[in-house]
């Protein structure tokens, strides 16, 4: 497909340069090659889709870098990227050595900050127009914050602090009713409000056309209607609007997805004594109907076939989210006590089918997972059996809360910890190879990593109804492995794999992991070398039992996706330690914390987790 007007685009001056009567066909080319482009490589696809004029009004009444903008969560950034430089790298979006579905500024000066996480974005920007203040640099700094990251409780933090003299500093609300599932709880109906009142808006439409026709007099009255909005405004909300309360002149453009109207707002927010708020309302898919229709679908997807899409109603693939998300939900048909609780991660935690058969202990909570543990925590005061549900990634953002408000009170709190280990596609924001060191530093809460989906059911359920107080289970992304799934769970804490009559070599794992290692042990045999494996089934705290068997080995490899400090293998280690251990033991685990795009087999081999490299190790090559 040709892109004439996009082709020319090779930095942020270009969209600058052009006339306004060209952007509406600037749009339509950046959509139509997005839709093309991301049904081959996979991607963000409906909030791109959705933000194509709010970022080409941005690069065209700005100039990056001199101009910074800051991406929160980061998922609306592709035309920013088109714009910047990186139209011809589009084909290695998410793929090893191409570029990140993320703001990434490896990649380009143009972008001033990595964004996977949500939320933090006004923060920044508050702090990056301050710095331009006092070392004099002129430039903007406008953030893009989704309304789903208006729910995080960061986002109140930052604009609580906001500078009244900053007139550096613009917040583009983009709002499109949606995070990744639909948006729930109070402030996404306040901005519905902001977004409906229509009887303010008509005011408002009304009474400056009538004014502009005026030439004298209906300039002095504009600029008088302009200073007392805020009384109109205020009496038809009553309290006033929030954000002009903090310091903001606030704005609300009806149709974000007008790239005229868009421009229309940032050229007045240059003009202002001030920070200001500009609350633009999109539609997420924006130009594509599958993904109008099925935003949350089309969110982020795998590579598809444009003349086949997928069918959102079709019934979901079994991965180990799902088949948790299905097991709670019939533990919960007998257990009355059981909760479910994610942070806007219903379908990506697999509780899709919780919420439809016991909506009443289901909740969603946004993207606040420092007040889905908290909430949880309280849940379980009051005699409840909560499980938390997060991605590994996210869980970063709540160590504060499992310490305080649930470890320190040892309340019945389960968390299934989705994505664990090395995660594809998304890069090093959202790789879990942090959480075990979160939770392992308590050694009274049990951690448990399946390898195959009997063993998380049958592990699933023994948390439930055995453990009362912390408790975690850990999972990958995606679905079991053809190698292991016929493994039947033992129950035991570890199970010793045997490769023959050996004490000479001792491969220790866990998790989705031992498949590489299952598949090492079989090539190795096929070469008369014999290496017993250790499959650890808790691995916290670490099992004593599990320690006298490894002790007797001469040469001991731990295998792990998870970073090496705090990790299991490294206290392993030091139980061999304090045991008397005098062989040789070898530690092999993330040892790069930036962990960059790629698929799960290609981010093994890069950390040497991949078969052949522990074959390599056991034969001391």
């Amino acid at each position: 497909m040709d892109y004439p007007l996009l082709n020319s685009i090779n930095c942020s001056k270009d969209v600058s340069d052009l006339p306004y009567a060209k952007l509406p066909q600037l749009c339509n080319e950046v959509r139509e090659f997005l839709i093309e482009n991301v049904s081959k490589t996979g991607g963000h696809l409906s909030a791109n889709l959705g933000t194509v004029e709010l970022i080409t009004a941005m690069h065209h009444s700005f100039s990056t870098p001199q101009d910074q903008f800051v991406f929160d969560v980061g998922h609306q950034c592709y035309t920013h990227k088109l714009y910047t430089g990186r139209r011809e790298k589009f084909a290695g979006l998410r793929k090893l050595d191409g570029i990140s579905g993320f703001p990434a500024p490896s990649e380009s000066e143009d972008d001033i900050f990595i964004a996977g996480h949500g939320s933090t974005s006004i923060s920044l920007a508050i702090g990056l127009a301050k710095a331009k203040k006092i070392k004099s640099e002129d430039g903007y700094v406008v953030a893009v914050i989704g309304d789903g990251a208006f729910t995080g409780g960061m986002v109140y933090e930052g604009l609580n602090n906001v500078d009244k003299s900053l007139d550096n500093l613009i917040i583009i609300l983009n709002d499109n009713k949606m995070s990744i599932s639909k948006n729930v709880g109070a402030v996404p109906g306040y901005l519905s409000k902001l977004r409906t009142n229509n009887e303010y808006l008509n005011i408002k439409e009304n009474v400056y056309n009538v004014l502009k026709k005026m030439p004298v007099a209906g300039k002095f009255a504009i600029n008088t209607l302009v200073k007392s909005k805020s009384f109109i405004r205020r009496n038809l909300y009553r309290a006033g609007t929030f954000f002009e309360d903090l310091g903001f002149t606030y704005h609300q453009v009806e149709d974000g997805n007008n790239v005229d109207i868009v421009c229309s707002a940032l050229e007045a927010a240059k003009r202002v004594n001030g920070p200001v708020f500009i609350h633009a309302v999109t539609t997420k898919g924006k130009g594509y109907a599958p993904a109008e229709q099925n935003p949350g679908e089309f969110h982020g997807v795998s590579a598809f076939d444009l003349d086949n899409v997928p069918d959102p109603d079709a019934a979901p693939k079994d991965s180990y989210s799902t088949i948790f998300g299905k097991n709670l939900t019939e533990k919960a048909n007998t257990n009355e006590k059981l909760c479910a609780i994610t942070a806007a991660m219903k379908y990506g935690t697999g509780l899709q089918f919780f919420y439809r058969d016991h909506k009443s202990r289901f909740f969603d909570v946004g993207m606040a997972e420092e007040h889905a543990v908290t909430f949880a925590a309280a849940l379980a005061k009051a005699g409840l059996q909560p499980v938390v549900c997060l991605y590994s990634t996210f869980m970063q953002r709540a160590m504060d809360q499992y310490i305080h408000d649930v470890m320190l009170m040892n309340l019945n709190v389960m968390f299934g910890i989705d994505r664990a280990g090395l995660v594809p596609g998304d890069g090093e924001t959202h790789q879990g190879i942090h959480d075990i060191g979160i939770f392992a530093n308590y050694a009274d809460t049990p951690v448990v990593c399946p390898s195959n989906y009997n063993e998380l059911v049958w592990w699933q359920n023994w948390l439930i109804d055995n453990v009362n107080g912390p408790k975690v289970i850990r999972y990958s992304r995606g679905g079991q492995d053809e190698n292991t799934k016929e493994y039947q769970c033992t129950g035991n804490q570890f199970d010793l794999i045997s490769s023959g009559d050996t004490t000479n070599n001792l491969i220790i794992c866990y998790g989705r992991h031992f498949t590489q290692c299952l598949e090492a042990q079989h090539k190795l045999l096929e070469q008369g070398i014999f290496a017993d494996i250790l499959k650890l089934n808790i691995v916290n705290p670490v099992p004593e039992g599990a320690v006298n068997i490894a002790k007797q080995y001469k040469n001991i490899h731990f295998y792990e996706e998870h970073v090496e400090n705090g990790g299991v293998a490294q206290r392993f280690g030091i139980k061999l330690l304090e045991d008397g251990f005098t062989f040789k033991y070898r530690c092999h685990c993330v040892k790069n914390y930036v962990i960059k795009q790629a698929t799960v087999p290609q981010l093994w081999k890069l950390c040497g987790l991949d078969y052949e490299s522990i074959i390599n190790d056991i034969k001391g090559e």
